[in-house]
This record gives structure tokens, C-alpha cells and sequence, in this order.
């Protein structure tokens, strides 16, 4: 009798499923794990104050010793964005094709982002393959919104998992090559053991367009408008719709201003890198701006998802210090809102018709994805022929979509895996199954703080922002037992006490009289069971009378 196989992969998400960003998973086989991505994911409105979220790698750090290191599949922030938080508490070698790494030693030498150890980043090439530990990974050139984007192939002691990172089919790229469809084939006729494929847009029938169809839209866009500066805000990863904006400028005898850091900081190194190809003498600095007419300029801006301090948003608002828009701008936004963003997108749209600003937005013609639609999520299932399928990269919603494109090409659904971060699949030659899950869940980044934000704090700040605060400020002589000054009541966010000023005097007396009642009844003061007592019968009165629930906080001196 065959000795049963007792050896599994265990594939373990600690971010970008039922979510959009975050992007982590680990894949581990007996000692050896490896982490694919490293993304960071932006903040949702229940999370007020934080600036960023990243992965919690609570059991990364348990498991160090086992850690290879950290394969990446493109340099977009949900897949590159945690890094430098990472890389603070695990020392493990980085992977990934040269504008990825470039654009990863361009964060690590900002201040904030500054290690205390020279971490090892390896620039490798579409079609290398690295060892790491049992783990051979093979870079799989792919099409994609950023350049040098990759598919991963991991080679296994029991199969090959497929990794697709993010991808889409453009038969007529900007530049480079198309993704290479060839080496998928090969490993699925080879045999794969398990796919997991980017769901973003498993929900749109048919092809994603070719980047090449925005250039067409937007060198109409300078035809029609000769008479008015151009403003385009997109995402300043997309470096190939950049290069577009550039050559067309540069075709319409317009210069070029570049605004925003981290558009300045990619387009840099993209330049640098040989990704970019910008002609002599077109590019202007922002402050160098109004030596020219508005027709003689293109200006190209970060702030495309409405985030509030991005420099479109600025300009918006009037508060951008080099850029003024009017009547004589054309404002496009050049890309699609994340799901969330659609709010402050339409504030910033909003704030630039108000300007009398041409607003060119929410158009197939001048945006397309960087996602594979359906026809093109079936096409990497149909070259690789999995045994195995998870959905990864999108919401429940595209998860599910990609599940159904699975089935519909015939992957019987017990073998079909919608798993959830933390969840672990453990994966044989012959079967998976969910077996267990491991710490995981969301770390928030407030400024310099790393992980000193959690459920409480946000509960407090959500209570703040709803409800307001109540402050009850007195001081006692604990030898006479006497009040010697206050209550005084301060109100944040309530109400205004002018114009509530019987409201904030019976709150003064009720705390006037629980003070007195605690000091003359206890024998020994408890300043806890003290403030206790006023939040509780404060806060009931006020409900009461105002049917709202202010946070109450009593100083006792």
C-alpha cells in the first residue's frame, strides 16, 4: 500500500481578500515560508485620523526563522506599500523587477520610512527565477497599469502554484511586451496545481481596452481645448499613461509641470530607470509656471481619488500655492474612483465646475483599467488549467464573480477556494481543505504610530466625531471636604454653551450636588467611583433632555 502524503502547502492571506488594497499572502511548506506582496490599503470613514492600514504580521513574526522573503509582483502601493513597515521587525530579502525596486528605495530614503539596517533588495528580470529555501519563483511577464509588472509561477515539492498578481491582456502596449501568454500554456500543460487569479473586475463582461485608447481621447482632448491649459490627474504609478501625456504635450508645443510627491518621486525614477523617455527642454518646474500662457502648458497632478491633501485638491480648494484654476482650465481626471473614494471625488469635481473649470471625468475614453475583465480572467484559467482555484485581489462580490467564470469553464466548485485573510487553505496533490487560521486583521498608521491606534481609540474618536465631548472640571480640598472651585462645564462639539447656557447650568449644579453627596457620605475619597458616578448621571440627564450621548470626562484636582 502507498504511504499517504502527509506534506501540505499552506496558502495564508493576511490581506486583499473582501477588501480592496492590502495585498499580502503567504505560502509555506514544512520550515520554509515566502510572503508574496506587501501592500498597504487606505482608510474607510470608520476610521477617523488614521493615515494608512497594513497587514498584521503577528504570525510572520512568530514564524522569522522560517521566512525566505518577500516576492513582489508589481510596484503599485496595495502590493508594495507596507515595506518599510515590514521591513522594521522581519530582516528578509525583497524580490522584485527594477521599477519595482526602484520605486521601493525611493520610500526607504525618505525620512520616515528610514531603516536602521541596509536592507537586501534584489532587482530581478521578467523570465528569472530565485530559490528560496524549497521555493523556486519564476517572474512571468504580464500587462498591467504600471510597468514591469509579473505573474508569479512558485515551484513546490508537491506542484506549481500559480500567483497572477495584477494583470490584464493589452495586445498593444505602450511599451514593452505583450504578457506572456506562451509560459502560462507551457506551466498549464506542465501541470498546475493551484491558481490564484486577481478578481477586481470579474464582474465586467469582455476585454479590458488597450492603454493605447486613452492617448487617442486625450490627444483630442488637446486638439479641442488649444486655447486652455490642460490639467490631467491620474494615477502617478500609471507611468505609461504619463509618457502619453508627455509626448502628446510635447507634439502640441506645450512644456510640461509635474505636481505632487509621489508623481515627482515615480516619474523620477522611471526616468532614471529608462522607463520613461522625456524630451529635452519640456518639462517646467511648478514655480517656473506662470512665465507662460495657458495654452502653452500641460500640467500633470496627483490627486485623481480626491484624496483631501493631494495637490488637485489644493488647487480645488484655492490653497495650492503655484496653481490657480479658473475658466481657462480643462481639468481631466484620468482614472476611476476606488470603491469608497466616489465622495471625494465628486467634492473635488464640485469645487472645479464652481471655478468655471471644464471637468472631463468618469469616461471609458479617458481612463481604462489595469484589471482583466471576465474574458480575460477565463483565458489565464483556460491556459493554466488549475487543479486547485482561489480568487484573490477584490470584495466578496468579485470573488464570487471569479468563482462563476471558474465554473463556467468547468472547475468543479468542491475544488474552488473563497477563503478570507487569516483563513488557512492547506493544499496536497490530491485535495484542500480549510484547516484553521492564524492572527491577522488590520494595523493602523497614524503619523509616526504604528499599531498604538486600535478599537478603543477609534471608538472614542468615532464617539467625538458624532457626539461631541463634555468636560467637568472641579477642585476640592480633600482635609475640609470642601469644593473650592468649579464644577466648571466645557463643552467641544455638543453644544454651543452660549446658546445653551440653562443646559450647562443644570449640569453644573448636578455635579455640584453628586460631588457634595460623594464628599460628605465616603469616609475615604475614591476619585474613581467619583467620576464614575458623574458620567453616568450626567450623561443620562443629557440623553435625556438632548437625546444625544456626548463623551463625558470629569478632572477632579
Amino acid at each position: 500500500m502507498a504511504k499517504k502524503e502527509t506534506k501540505k502547502i499552506r496558502i495564508i492571506p493576511l490581506g486583499g481578500l473582501n477588501e480592496i488594497g492590502k495585498n499580502m499572502t503567504v505560502i509555506e511548506y514544512d520550515n520554509d515560508m515566502i510572503i508574496v506582496d506587501c501592500g498597504l490599503g487606505f482608510p474607510d470613514e470608520d476610521l477617523p485620523g488614521v493615515d494608512l492600514v497594513i497587514p498584521d504580521i503577528t504570525y510572520l513574526e512568530q514564524n522569522r526563522e522560517k521566512l525566505r522573503g518577500i516576492v513582489l509582483t508589481h510596484g503599485h502601493e496595495d502590493h508594495i506599500g507596507a515595506i518599510p513597515y515590514v521591513l522594521r521587525s522581519l530582516r528578509t530579502p525583497v524580490y522584485g523587477t527594477k521599477l519595482t525596486i526602484g520605486i521601493i528605495e525611493n520610500k526607504l530614503d525618505e525620512p520616515e520610512n528610514e531603516l536602521s539596517y541596509i536592507p537586501e533588495l534584489v532587482t530581478v528580470c521578467a523570465g528569472d527565477t530565485v530559490k528560496l529555501g524549497v521555493f523556486s519563483v519564476e517572474f512571468i511577464r504580464v500587462n498591467h497599469s504600471i510597468a514591469d509588472a509579473c505573474c508569479l509561477a512558485i515551484s513546490t515539492p508537491i506542484g506549481t502554484v500559480i500567483h497572477s498578481g495584477d494583470f490584464k491582456l493589452d495586445l498593444t502596449p505602450i511599451e514593452g511586451e505583450m504578457m506572456n501568454l506562451t509560459r502560462l500554456g507551457e506551466l498549464g500543460n506542465k501541470g498546475v496545481l493551484l491558481l490564484m487569479c486577481e478578481s477586481t473586475n470579474a464582474e465586467r463582461p469582455g476585454y479590458t481596452p488597450s492603454e493605447r485608447k486613452v492617448g487617442q481621447t486625450l490627444e483630442n482632448i488637446f486638439v479641442t481645448n488649444k486655447n486652455k491649459r490642460v490639467l490631467i490627474a491620474t494615477f502617478s504609478s500609471n507611468v505609461h499613461r504619463v509618457q502619453q501625456i508627455i509626448d502628446i504635450s510635447a507634439k502640441c508645443g506645450r512644456k510640461v509641470a509635474i505636481t505632487g510627491r509621489s508623481m515627482l518621486n515615480i516619474v523620477g525614477a522611471a526616468t532614471e530607470l529608462g522607463y520613461m523617455n522625456v524630451p529635452k527642454n519640456i518639462l517646467v518646474d511648478i514655480n517656473d509656471i506662470k512665465r507662460y500662457n495657458p495654452e502653452q502648458l500641460t500640467i500633470i497632478t496627483t490627486g485623481s481619488q480626491g484624496e483631501p491633501m493631494s495637490a488637485l485638491s489644493r488647487m480645488a480648494f484655492g490653497e495650492h500655492s503655484q496653481v490657480s484654476l479658473g475658466p481657462s482650465d480643462v481639468v481631466v481626471l484620468s482614472s476611476s474612483p476606488i470603491p469608497g473614494n466616489e465622495k471625494l471625488v465628486g467634492r473635488i469635481i464640485n469645487e472645479l465646475c464652481r471655478k468655471g473649470v471644464l471637468v472631463m471625468h468618469d469616461s471609458e475614453q479617458v481612463h481604462v483599467s489595469g484589471h482583466a475583465c471576465s474574458e480575460e480572467l477565463k483565458l489565464m484559467q483556460a491556459l493554466t488549467k488549475p487543479k486547485f482555484f482561489m480568487p484573490i485581489h477584490g470584495e466578496y462580490r468579485h470573488l464570487a464573480a471569479n468563482k462563476e467564470l471558474a465554473v463556467t469553464l468547468g472547475i468543479d466548485e468542491s475544488r474552488i477556494f473563497i477563503s478570507d485573510i487569516g483563513r488557512v487553505l492547506e493544499v496536497s496533490r490530491t485535495e484542500a481543505r480549510f484547516n484553521g487560521t492564524v492572527p491577522a486583521g488590520r494595523v493602523m498608521v497614524d503619523g509616526y504610530g504604528v499599531g498604538d491606534v486600535g478599537s478603543i481609540v477609534l471608538r472614542d474618536r468615532r464617539h467625538l466625531a458624532q457626539d461631541g465631548l463634555l468636560m467637568i472640571v472641579t477642585a476640592i480640598d480633600e482635609m475640609g471636604r470642601v469644593i473650592i472651585s468649579g464644577p466648571d462645564v466645557v463643552s467641544r462639539g455638543f453644544v454651543y454653551v452660549k446658546e445653551s447656557e440653562h443646559l450647562m447650568e443644570d449640569v453644573r449644579k448636578m455635579a455640584k450636588n453628586i460631588i457634595e453627596k460623594h464628599l460628605y457620605s465616603w469616609d475615604d475619597i475614591d476619585y474613581a467611583h467619583l467620576k464614575s458616578r458623574l458620567k453616568d448621571g450626567i450623561s443620562g440627564y443629557l440623553y435625556e433632555q438632548t437625546h444625544r450621548n456626548p463623551m463625558i470626562i470629569p478632572v477632579i484636582l
